[in-house]
């Protein structure tokens, strides 16, 4: 069972949400299931800290594009909003250069709030930062 209020698809997601920050650092969705979204990143020069490696930042920014995409995603976007209220995470393993993927899974989904998981992959698998983030849902204006 979908945990979606309605059907979506990539292309949607991508005309919608590749703008700022997300569009700066090169955010792309790039998977959907009943009750999760993922979303890459290029690990490169824009999104490395002065030691060469991925920039703890960069990862809270994909992490903060694929959970809110998803959070959207599961309220009547014309009557709520999804905003963050707060971002947690650790980060487990260095990466330079290459493509991380993070993928969003809800841990609760309620009338108020919502808190997500985000777990941040490196190409061979590996994990390099897992995020928890709670969006409080809020009327539309």
């Amino acid at each position: 069972m979908s945990l979606w209020f309605a059907p979506f698809t990539l292309p949607e997601l991508a005309r919608e949400r590749e703008v700022g920050l997300a569009r700066h650092l090169g955010i792309r969705f790039s998977g959907i299931g009943d009750d999760w979204l993922a979303a890459t990143m290029p690990v490169g020069p824009p999104t490395h800290q002065p030691y060469g490696l991925l920039h703890g930042g960069a990862s809270f920014a994909l992490a903060g594009a694929v959970a809110g995409a998803a959070a959207e995603r599961c309220v009547d976007r014309a009557q709520k909003r999804c905003v963050l209220d707060e971002i947690n995470g650790n980060h487990l393993r260095g990466i330079a250069a290459g493509l991380v993927t993070g993928t969003a899974r809800a841990l609760h989904v309620g009338a108020r709030s919502q808190v997500w998981q985000v777990e941040i992959l490196d190409p061979a698998a590996r994990r390099i930062c897992v995020t928890r983030l709670t969006f409080g849902v809020l009327a539309a204006r």
